[in-house]
C-alpha cells in the first residue's frame, strides 16, 4: 500500500483560468520536469520514475535522458514511459513502491503533476479497476484522430456503466471529465481539476490532500476506470501555478526545417540539459559552457568535472529581438543572467513573460525549455523565467 510524501503541480502561465495552453517552448517533458522538481522540493530519495502522457515528444527512442537530466536525477535510474490518460496514472500510483516519482503531463488543456511515494505520508490504496472496450476516440500510427462523435454513448455506456461495474461509494473526485460532469457524479464540492488527461488524477489528489478529504478518487478515460481510496495522512504540496494570461502576439515562421548535428547534440547534452559548468581542479574556476584548456606547456587538458550551476539569478543586461527567426515566435527577449553565488553569466531566452518587459536587475529562475526542434528532434536548454514584479514596479539598472 503506497504512501504519498509530496505532490508537485505545474500550469503554464498562458491561456485562461479554465484552459491553460503550453508556450512555444514547452512540451510534455518540460512540464513534467517542472512538476517533478516541485514534488522534489520536500526532499526524499528517488529510485524509479514513471512518466504518463499521451503527448510524449519522442515515440521511437526515449524521453528518459532529458527527463532525468532536467530533474537532476541519476542517469542510471529506471524510467517507465507509459502512453495513457488519467486511469494509467492512477494504476501507476496503485502499484508504486516507495521512492517512486510518478508524473502525468498533458498538452490540451496543458499542465503536469507529480507525486513522490515513501514509507509514510498520505495513504492510498487500490479501490477499483475496470477495463472495458469502447473506442470512441482513436489515433492512428500517422497521428490522425478519429472521433465517433457520440457523447451520450460515451457517457452512458462508458463512464456511467464503468462506475456501476466498479461498485464504488460516491467518489470525492473524478478525474478525466469536465467540471460539470464531476459535480454530477461526486460528493458535494468536488476538487476543481485543470486538466483532463494523465495529470488530472494527480491534480485531484493534490486538492484532496490540501483539503484533508478522504474517500474514493476515480479516473476515467472512455470506458476505462481506475480508482484509489485516500484514507488519511498528509503530504507536502508545492504548486507552480502562475496566474493565467493571454499568449503574446508575434510572428511565427512555421514549417522551417532546422538541421541538427547529432554529434554536437550528444557532446553538449549533459552540460546543457543538466545545467552544469566545467571545472578544472587546479583553478576552481567554472567554464560555461564547459571547454578544454591548453596548459603553459601546450598540452591539452580535457579532464574537467561537471558541477551543477545555481538555478536563480539576476538580469545583467537584456535585448529584445524583432527580426523573424525560423522556429521562434518574434519578438522575443534575450538576457544575460548573472547566476547567484558563482562567477558565471549565461545568455538565455526569456520565457513566461511578454517580450520587452524584463529589465536589468530583474530576479528569476532558470527553467528547462524546448529551445528548438531540429530535424524533428526536440532540442532542450534553459530559459529565464522572471519572478513576478508588483504592479507599477520596474527593475533598476
Amino acid at each position: 500500500m503506497p504512501y504519498v510524501a509530496s505532490v508537485g503541480t505545474y500550469l503554464p502561465c498562458w491561456g485562461t483560468s479554465l484552459h491553460r495552453v503550453a508556450g512555444d517552448d514547452e512540451d510534455a517533458v518540460t512540464m513534467a520536469v517542472e512538476a517533478g522538481r516541485a514534488a522534489l522540493t520536500a526532499g526524499g530519495a528517488v529510485e524509479r520514475v514513471v512518466l504518463v502522457s499521451r503527448d510524449l515528444p519522442l515515440l521511437e527512442s526515449s524521453n528518459a535522458a532529458v527527463l532525468l537530466a532536467g530533474l537532476g536525477l541519476d542517469p542510471e535510474l529506471e524510467v517507465d514511459e507509459r502512453l495513457g490518460g488519467a486511469p494509467a496514472t492512477v494504476d501507476a500510483v496503485s502499484s508504486a513502491r516507495p521512492r517512486t516519482l510518478i508524473i502525468g503531463a498533458d498538452l490540451a488543456p496543458a499542465g503536469a503533476a507529480a507525486i513522490l511515494t515513501a514509507e509514510n505520508g498520505l495513504q492510498v490504496r487500490t479501490a477499483a479497476r475496470v477495463a472495458r472496450s469502447l473506442p470512441v476516440r482513436t489515433r492512428k500510427a500517422t497521428g490522425d484522430v478519429h472521433d465517433y462523435g457520440d457523447p451520450r454513448l460515451l457517457h452512458e455506456r462508458g463512464l456511467i456503466a464503468s462506475l456501476a461495474a466498479a461498485w464504488l461509494d460516491t467518489p470525492v473526485a473524478v478525474a478525466g471529465v469536465d467540471r460539470q460532469r464531476a459535480v454530477e457524479l461526486c460528493l458535494p464540492d468536488p476538487p476543481a481539476v485543470p486538466t483532463s488527461g494523465a495529470s488530472a488524477s494527480l491534480f485531484a489528489l493534490a486538492a484532496m490532500a490540501e483539503q484533508g478529504r478522504t474517500g474514493p478518487l476515480v479516473a476515467v478515460e472512455q470506458a476505462i476506470l481506475s480508482g484509489i481510496s485516500v484514507s488519511g495522512g498528509s503530504a507536502q504540496i508545492c504548486r507552480r501555478e502562475p496566474p493565467s494570461r493571454a499568449l503574446p502576439d508575434g510572428t511565427f515562421i512555421a514549417d522551417a526545417e532546422i538541421p541538427i548535428s547529432l554529434a554536437a547534440y550528444e557532446r553538449a547534452f549533459e552540460a546543457k540539459v543538466r545545467w552544469e559548468a566545467g571545472r578544472f581542479d587546479e583553478s576552481g574556476e567554472l567554464d560555461f559552457p564547459p571547454r578544454y584548456r591548453v596548459g603553459d606547456d601546450g598540452a591539452l587538458a580535457t579532464d574537467y568535472e561537471l558541477v551543477p550551476l545555481p538555478r536563480t539569478g539576476t538580469v545583467y543586461t537584456e535585448t529584445t529581438v524583432h527580426i523573424p527567426v525560423p522556429g521562434l515566435r518574434t519578438p522575443y527577449t534575450l538576457v544575460i543572467v548573472e547566476l547567484d553565488g558563482v562567477a558565471v553569466r549565461a545568455l538565455v531566452k526569456v520565457t513566461g513573460a511578454q517580450p520587452g518587459t524584463v529589465d536589468i536587475g530583474h530576479r528569476g529562475r532558470l527553467v528547462l525549455r524546448r529551445v528548438a526542434v531540429r530535424s524533428g528532434v526536440p532540442d532542450y536548454g534553459y530559459a529565464f523565467e522572471p519572478d513576478p514584479v508588483p504592479s507599477g514596479v520596474r527593475g533598476a539598472a
